[in-house]
């Protein structure tokens, strides 16, 4: 209670456990000065592990048909940094962001293209920045959509590097002359802080291990990465560009394929590269197959096809629309799933900061509760000492008052100082007995009478009549 009025306090449960509130407030590991302040200073919001539960139930980060045993993703330890390593590690582990997850749609395990850059680049995921993390998949998947495989080494083609020291975020710079993307636009300036780990495990070690134990990329902060500049043809070797032939060859004869049967399937005659001609036949009761027939040679153009009746054209044609109406919504549909899904991951990145600056809330509020504590047994403690105080100069006077009766006693031995009317209370002024509270009068006449005895005791120290020292 402070001045009358009851402070209620309500004190939130911690859900954290002791462990990871005792590690809270650990220092950071030291060394690792090749690296930015920035870099070495920054710890991650991932140091709870409710918060990274929470934002994983919210985001996907393995790919479809991919065991989710091939990895396990943990909080980091209030003393790691982004750009430690391996040190006392047992499994092995490398960051990642959980920007690259929310908003790039990487996956786990990393594709081959993926951890070839990488690789070629010397860097670990989070070393790469995520403005060229957004030029890596944007070319990845401008490849696929060609039905072209893409390499390392094609894709670094279009970027120089400049490593810088001391060593920080790698950026991509795209050579002006030839370059092929924009510069992705999207704002990253609150990734620092939310990046987490992922331990391989053992189902997981073919896609993240070679043969022999080694990582297929860096799992760790480079202090050296690659320094890549104005790169030219000749540098793409014979066989690395053989290599991507007889792949690419692959891809575009399986795409040959691919066209031909979807052709087949929807009754094309016109199909570029096909050995046989494809034409509809139309049977009694509106049915539809499909029938291959043998070219004949001169005499393409003059294939007549069998009549059929109106009424089954009519159905196939009504059957047509309704697929066509329901491939629109089915487009309209995935258009809204997509705007939806980057809405509900844009929400959960937003979740992870607000419960982030939830927990740094509390725990200033519970420094202010501290301060508080320690506020109000000092103001307790004043109290009591100004009561005692108080308490001490009163038994002072009266202790004054009767060691005054008792010399009048000793010197006047007529004198009964038990007598009533001997009271603390009262002063002699202008000759009359008075209560000192009897109001303004009372203290404006004893305030004269006092000015008047010192106004005399100055003018006898004047005379010489008392000594200075007598006269205070």
């Amino acid at each position: 209670m402070t001045s009358g009025i009851p402070i209620e306090t309500v004190r939130k449960v911690r859900e954290d456990p002791p462990k990871e509130l005792a590690e809270s407030n650990w220092p950071a590991k030291g060394g690792y000065g090749w690296a930015i302040a920035d870099v070495r200073n920054q710890s991650s919001l991932f140091r709870w592990s409710r918060l990274l539960n929470s934002w994983l139930n919210c985001t996907p980060v393995i790919s479809k048909g991919v065991s989710g045993d091939i990895v396990s993703l943990k909080r980091v330890s209030a003393i790691d940094r982004v750009c430690h390593g391996q040190e006392g590690a047992i499994e092995k582990f490398f960051y990642m962001y959980m920007c690259h997850f929310s908003q790039l749609h990487v996956r786990l395990p990393l594709n081959g293209f993926t951890m070839g850059v990488l690789r070629t680049l010397n860097v670990t995921p989070t070393q790469l920045h995520l403005n060229s993390w957004a030029y890596l998949q944007a070319f990845r998947i401008l490849c696929q959509s060609l039905y072209l495989e893409p390499t390392p080494y094609v894709f670094l083609y279009f970027y120089d590097t400049r490593p810088r020291r001391p060593a920080t975020w790698l950026s991509l710079i795209s050579r002006p002359s030839i370059s092929r993307l924009d510069a992705f636009s999207q704002s990253f300036k609150h990734f620092k802080d939310g990046y987490f780990k992922v331990v391989v495990k053992e189902g997981g070690k073919a896609h993240f291990l070679n043969a022999d134990g080694s990582t297929k990329f860096p799992f760790s902060w480079i202090g050296n990465p690659s320094r890549y500049k104005d790169m030219g043809m000749d540098e793409l070797s014979a066989g690395h560009m053989a290599q991507s032939g007889k792949k690419n060859l692959a891809l575009f004869q399986s795409l040959r394929k691919e066209m031909a049967a979807k052709a087949k399937a929807a009754g094309k005659t016109d199909v570029p590269n096909l050995q046989e001609s494809v034409v509809e036949v139309h049977v009694h009761g509106g049915t539809k197959r499909k029938a291959e027939l043998p070219p004949r040679h001169g005499k393409g153009k003059d294939v007549k096809r069998r009549e059929v009746k109106e009424g089954g054209r009519e159905r196939v044609e009504e059957l047509q629309r309704k697929v066509d109406k329901l491939e629109e919504e089915k487009v309209a549909l995935e258009k809204a799933k997509e705007s939806w899904d980057v809405e509900r991951k844009r929400l959960a990145t937003w979740r992870v900061r607000c419960l982030d600056s939830e927990e740094k809330l509390n725990k200033r509020i519970r420094e202010l509760e501290e301060d508080y504590d320690d506020l109000k047994e000092k103001y307790d403690g004043a109290v009591g000492e100004l009561n005692d105080l108080k308490n001490s100069i009163i038994q002072e006077h009266i202790n004054g008052f009767e060691k005054g009766l008792r010399q009048a006693a000793f010197f006047h031995g007529g004198i009964d100082v038990t007598d009533v009317k001997f009271d603390v209370n009262k002063d002699v002024i202008d000759g009359r007995l008075v209560n000192e509270y009897e109001g303004s009068d009372g203290e404006e006449a004893k305030a004269g009478v006092e000015d008047k005895a010192a106004e005399e005791v100055n003018k006898a120290v004047d005379a010489g009549e008392v000594a200075p020292d007598v006269a205070e």
